[in-house]
């Protein structure tokens, strides 16, 4: 029986092994996840709801199903979830103190298909207010800290679900991403998150049918990963959009030998840290080593307008909703949460067609690289993080080389929410010099999510990530 530190790091892949083989009971991993919470989370701060009793009660339920043979796919896992994912019966405040009272009427798709599964959600998820932001910290419950450099942020908007994978609270976590915000907190956490294709994941109305927004997995690697999402995917009566037959993507781990690799390093004119650069390069250097052909490109693309382009869709839809709140409730909102209302309502460059003909124009040059290659990897955050509880209202940051004026603008995950059909995931590529993990994107043609999770995980295999035992932040 694994000892009660390795608990907190076992993958959902083993712990489920363990249990089938009855050398591990459900509640005995529960009890070692929610002791490790308390202790550490003085220092993180990445919960905003403990749901114990019922999850204890969950725990002994699964012990049964065990016992019987009758376990489910996620059967007695320990699954944090982003508060942002309503559960029917419990605070659904989005970090705002304007929703401090609001109680989910419902259970989000996600949630329903965990807890059908056997899935256990024992914690809750902080994020920025109406996660609105690539960090994590909210009036409502403060500041979210990176386990492995508590200076730092695990990122936004699923950030609390990060730092909880990072720090051993759960080996499964949800997450969701409208500019970035589960590849974000994946890179800045050093774990693994998929962006699913748009509607491959069901979501509920209204950001359901909005083609930037995606529901998905976070681990701490990529099996994991994999687990998480065949069990979510899938159409849903829900949501008229989501896709039926979704691919199975477990076992997606097979030799990457031949396959056609592009790395396109700045997305265009994107400035870059040095640390991630040399990260990167390390990646396609290592892939190369076990037989993938790889080639570095470059996209036509500028920061500017992808940034244009995403902020005429962001401010009729987005922007809007939260311009709605900030005119009846202002004063109870965060300073960032005030400034993108107005970023993203106020002196738009494009209107919303010409913002269409913009997304078809980016997509042109990728996809005719994806003629020729099967991926692409590049990094998912151009800077080496974001400082805890700095709102970036000021006016953007240095990044690399070079300056964005917009904090989101620190990641390069956008480009891959206008392109919404591209799967992608945020796979950890090394540290930086201040501890903070860095990542890559692992890019597929539009919904071949098995290609993209057969490369992740070579890039997995190529030595960081949680699948090695070195790679673990500082204990707190």
């Amino acid at each position: 029986m694994p000892s009660d530190d390795s608990l907190a790091y076992l993958s959902a892949t083993e712990a489920r092994a363990a249990m089938q083989a009855k050398t591990l009971s459900p509640v005995e991993l529960l009890e070692a996840l929610i002791e490790r919470i308390e202790a550490s989370e003085p220092h993180i701060n990445a919960v905003a709801d403990r749901r114990y009793d019922e999850a204890r009660a969950e725990a002994a339920a699964s012990a049964q199903r065990y016992a019987a043979g009758t376990a489910r796919a996620l059967e007695g896992l320990p699954v944090a979830a982003k508060e942002e994912h309503p559960m029917a019966g419990r605070s659904w405040s989005q970090g705002s103190l304007v929703l401090a009272e609001e109680v989910a009427p419902d259970d989000h798709p996600i949630i329903e298909r965990i807890q059908a599964a056997g899935g256990i959600i024992h914690i809750r998820t902080t994020t920025p207010e109406f996660c609105c932001a690539g960090f994590c910290h909210s009036r409502m419950w403060g500041i979210t800290r990176n386990p492995w450099n508590t200076d730092f942020t695990p990122g936004g908007s699923s950030g609390g679900s990060g730092a909880a994978l990072a720090a051993g609270y759960a080996p499964l976590a949800t997450g969701s991403d409208i500019g970035g915000s589960i590849r974000i907190p994946s890179s800045l956490s050093g774990v693994v998150g998929f962006k699913p294709p748009w509607a491959r994941v069901p979501a509920m109305a209204p950001y359901n049918l909005d083609q930037f927004c995606h529901d998905g997995p976070m681990a701490r690697t990529v099996a994991d990963c994999a687990l998480l999402e065949d069990v979510i995917a899938g159409q849903h009566w829900m949501d008229p959009a989501s896709l039926p037959d979704p691919p199975t993507v477990s076992g997606s781990n097979g030799s990457v030998a031949g396959m056609r690799v592009a790395v396109c390093l700045r997305l265009g004119n994107w400035p870059l840290d040095p640390a991630v650069k040399a990260n990167t390069m390390r990646v396609a250097a290592s892939l190369r080593a076990v037989g993938a052909t790889v080639d570095e490109v470059t996209l036509p693309w500028t920061v500017d307008d992808v940034w244009n382009t995403a902020q005429a869709h962001f401010a009729t839809i987005m922007g809007a909703g939260i311009l709605a709140v900030d005119r009846e409730h202002g004063d109870l909102l965060s300073d960032y949460t005030r400034a993108f209302a107005a970023e993203f309502t106020s002196d738009v460059v494009l209107g919303f067609y010409e913002g269409l003909e913009h997304e078809g124009a980016m997509w042109e040059p990728l996809g005719r690289l994806f003629r020729t290659y099967d991926a692409m990897i590049c990094p998912t955050m151009a800077t080496s993080g974001y400082e805890a509880g700095n709102s970036y209202v000021a006016g953007g940051m240095a990044v690399g080389d070079g300056h964005v004026h917009h904090h989101i603008l620190g990641a390069m995950t956008l480009p891959f929410n206008i392109l919404s059909r591209c799967p992608v995931l945020s796979v950890p590529s090394g540290r930086a010099a201040n501890g903070v993990p860095t990542g890559v994107q692992v890019v597929g043609r539009p919904l071949d999510d098995v290609t993209a999770f057969r490369l992740a995980a070579a890039v997995e295999a190529t030595g960081v990530g949680f699948t090695h035992p070195g790679w673990r932040p500082p204990d707190h």
